[in-house]
């Protein structure tokens, strides 16, 4: 896997690199299992795809919206599953699968409003301090 591969491998600084994540964040990530190198170096060296990449910055994106692990592991497992080629899941496991992944994408939007709210609040603060600091004429 390797050889030919490693065009489109990279070791985990670079991944960092495209992520903006630390280097200890993806190894903790990997030692919680929701994000794995796709394979390693004869000396151990992690080697990370495109789609690890991609994986890490789900993950990331999670992250600061206060998804746990075990919630990020779910919806990394539920768009997984869904995706699967091989084994494609029934009608009816769609059905439970995309009802679970739907109520993730409505967690994710309340909490993006509640974004909205503190931004609105944080920018007429910084307002009305600056108000302060206008000089008088």
């Amino acid at each position: 896997m390797m050889a030919d591969d490693q065009r489109w491998q990279m070791r985990i600084g670079e991944v960092a690199q495209r992520t903006g994540l630390s280097l200890r964040t993806i190894r903790h990530y990997e030692d919680v299992g929701i994000a794995a190198p796709s394979a390693r170096t004869k000396g151990g060296f992690r080697l990370y795809t495109a789609a690890d990449v991609e994986r890490l910055l789900v993950v990331g994106r999670m992250k600061p919206l206060g998804f746990t692990v075990d919630e990020m592991r779910e919806v990394l497992t539920l768009t997984d599953r869904l995706a699967e080629p091989d084994d494609p899941p029934s009608d009816e496991e769609r059905e439970h699968l995309r009802a679970r992944l739907d109520a993730y994408r409505k967690a994710v939007e309340a909490r993006c409003e509640t974004l909205r709210v503190r931004l609105r609040r944080a920018e007429e603060l910084s307002a009305a301090l600056r108000s302060h600091l206008d000089p008088v004429g």
